[in-house]
C-alpha cells in the first residue's frame, strides 16, 4: 500500500498512532506532548522543545512514533532527523530497533521502510541515530526535519553546543531535548531553564513534563505502583524525586540534611550487650592498622579512617511486616591491627551481641579480613555478609540508606552526649553526594577530605546490604 491509503493518519499523529500501531496506541497523556511537538517538527519551526516523562511512562514510545510519523509524511519529499543519545550501544541502538519494529510491524508501513546500519529509510525521509559521547564523530550531518537529544541529562552541553545544535542551524529544523533532569548542571536542565524563560516570554508551551500522578489518571495500576516505590524509598529520596516528581536535584549537596538526620531519631537507649530474645547484626567498616598497632581505646577523630563498628537490633515485627533496624551501639578503633580486630569482632559476636550477622567491608584491605572472619564463624550460626565498595555499589549503599531512614525503618538510640554519637552526628552533617553524569545516575557520597572522616557514617550505611538479606527467622518445616 502507498501513502495515499494513510490520508487520515497523516494528518493526525493520535490517528496515525491508532491505526498503525494498535498495540502500542499512545495514551492520553502521551498524546498531550506527542500532538504539539509533531505538528512543530513537520512545521520546521525553529523552535526548541523539552519533554520529560515519568520514569517507565513510554517517553521513548513517544519519540519512536514521532520519529515514524515525521518520516512517513516525508516519504516522498526526503530529509534527515537526527536522533543523538549519549552512546551508540547500547541507547542509540535501541530507540533504532525500537522505530524500526514498529514501522515494520504494519503492513501499510513495512513496504516504506529500509534499515541499514544507524539508519531507518520510510521512503525518500531517514532517521539517523548517532552517538553524542566526547570520542563520537557525527559532524557532517544535517538535521532538516529535526534534531533530537535523547537522554540528554547525559550528553554533555559543550558537545552538544559544538557538533549536534549547527545541524539544525540552517534548516531551521525543530530541536527536542528528552530525558531526566537530575542535576541543574545536565543538558536537559540547562535547556529546560532557557525554554521556561521563553515560555514566560511569549506563552508557547516549549517543555513539556508528565509526571506520575498525570500517568496514573489514565494507568490506576501504574499509579499503585509508583505509590508502592515512594512508600518504600520515602519522597524525598533522590531517585524519587528525579524519576516521579521530575524534581531538579540542586548538585553538590547534604545527604542528611537536618530534616533527613531528626528521621533517625529513636526512643531506644543505647546499650552494650545483648537482651534476651532479640537479633542483631555487626556492621564494620575496615580502615588500615599501624605497625605498631593501636587500642581498643583507640579511637581518634584527628588522625586518619578508623575501623568503625555498628550494633544494629534487627526487629523483623514492624509495620507492613517490614523489617526496622535499631542502632544500639557503635564502636571505633584507630590503628588497630587487624589480627586484633578479628579477634575483638569474634568475642562481640559470639559472646557479647550473639549477632545473626556481620556484614563487613571487604574492600582492599578489608578482603583480608573478611575471608579471616567467615573461615573463624564458617561453622557457626553467624552470617558473615562481605561487601565490596565499587562506584556503583556505594552508589546503590547510598541511595538504599537514605530510604531506610525516610521510610522510618532506622532509628539511632537516644543522644547519649558520648564523643563516638556526637562524632557520628557530625560525620552525618558534613556528609555530601554529587550525581554523576553517565548511564546509571552513579552517586559519589561522602566526607570531603578536608571536612573529615565519613567511616562512622559507612559503618551505618552497611545496614542496607544487610536489608538485601531476609532477615526473618527461618522456620522448619517437617515432613509430616
Amino acid at each position: 500500500m502507498g501513502v495515499s491509503t494513510l490520508q487520515p493518519a497523516l494528518r493526525d499523529i493520535g490517528v496515525f498512532s491508532r491505526i498503525t500501531m494498535p498495540r502500542h496506541a499512545m495514551r492520553r497523556y502521551q498524546l498531550e506532548a506527542a500532538q504539539p511537538l509533531a505538528q512543530h517538527l513537520l512545521a520546521r519551526s525553529g523552535e526548541q522543545f523539552a519533554m520529560v516523562f515519568s520514569r517507565q511512562a513510554g517517553k521513548d514510545e513517544v519519540l519512536a512514533q514521532i520519529v515514524a510519523w515525521v518520516l512517513l509524511r516525508n516519504a516522498e519529499r526526503g530529509g534527515t532527523i537526527v536522533v543523538a543519545a549519549p552512546t551508540l550501544r547500547p541507547q542509540a541502538m535501541i530507540s533504532r530497533d525500537r522505530l524500526r519494529d514498529r514501522l515494520l510491524a504494519n503492513p501499510i508501513t513495512a513496504p516504506l521502510v529500509r534499515v541499514s546500519d544507524r539508519t531507518i529509510h520510510v521512503g525518500n525521509a531517514k532517521a539517523v541515530f548517532v552517538s553524542a559521547a566526547r570520542t563520537a564523530n557525527a559532524r557532517g550531518l544535517t538535521a532538516d526535519l529535526g534534531l533530537i537529544a535523547n537522554e540528554a541529562q547525559d550528553i554533555r552541553p559543550a558537545v552538544w553546543d559544538a557538533v549536534f545544535d549547527p545541524m539544525a542551524a540552517s534548516t531551521n529544523a525543530t530541536t527536542i531535548f528528552l530525558g531526566t533532569v537530575w542535576t541543574r548542571d545536565t543538558l536537559l536542565a540547562r535547556q529546560m531553564r532557557y525554554l521556561r524563560k521563553r515560555q514566560h516570554q511569549d506563552g508557547l508551551q516549549r517543555v513539556f513534563l508528565v509526571p506520575w500522578q498525570r500517568v496514573a489518571r489514565d494507568l490506576p495500576a501504574y499509579g499503585a505502583r509508583v505509590q508502592s516505590r515512594i512508600d518504600q524509598l520515602g519522597e524525598q529520596h533522590p531517585f524519587v524525586r528525579t524519576e516521579y516528581f521530575l524534581e531538579e536535584l540542586d548538585g553538590q549537596q547534604s545527604l542528611f540534611p537536618p530534616q533527613r538526620i531528626a528521621m533517625m531519631g529513636g526512643n531506644h537507649r543505647r546499650r552494650h550487650a545483648a537482651e534476651s530474645g532479640k537479633r542483631y547484626a555487626l556492621l564494620l567498616d575496615v580502615a588500615g592498622e599501624e605497625e605498631h598497632g593501636g587500642s581498643l581505646e583507640g579511637f581518634s577523630t584527628s588522625r586518619r579512617d578508623s575501623t568503625a563498628l555498628t550494633v544494629v537490633e534487627v526487629d523483623t515485627s514492624g509495620p507492613n511486616g517490614r523489617t526496622v533496624y535499631r542502632v544500639v551501639d557503635r564502636r571505633a578503633w584507630t590503628g588497630l591491627r587487624h589480627t586484633d580486630v578479628h579477634a575483638h569482632i569474634i568475642e562481640l559476636a559470639r559472646n557479647i551481641w550473639r549477632a545473626n550477622w556481620i556484614v563487613v567491608d571487604a574492600t582492599g584491605i578489608g578482603a583480608g579480613l573478611a575471608s579471616f572472619l567467615e573461615a573463624s564463624l564458617r561453622r557457626s550460626a553467624i552470617r558473615v555478609v562481605p561487601f565490596v565498595f565499587t562506584a556503583a555499589s556505594k552508589s546503590r549503599l547510598g541511595w538504599d540508606f537514605v530510604s531506610l531512614i525516610e521510610t522510618g525503618r532506622f532509628k539511632e538510640y537516644a543522644d547519649d552526649g558520648d564523643t563516638l554519637t556526637r562524632e557520628f552526628y557530625d560525620q552525618l552533617a558534613a556528609t555530601e553526594y554529587d550525581v554523576r553524569r553517565g548511564p546509571g545516575n552513579v552517586v559519589q557520597w561522602g566526607v570531603p577530605t578536608h571536612r573529615g572522616h565519613d567511616d562512622l557514617v559507612i559503618s551505618a550505611a552497611l545496614v542496607a546490604a544487610l536489608d538485601d538479606l531476609d532477615p526473618r527467622p527461618r522456620i522448619a518445616v517437617g515432613s509430616g
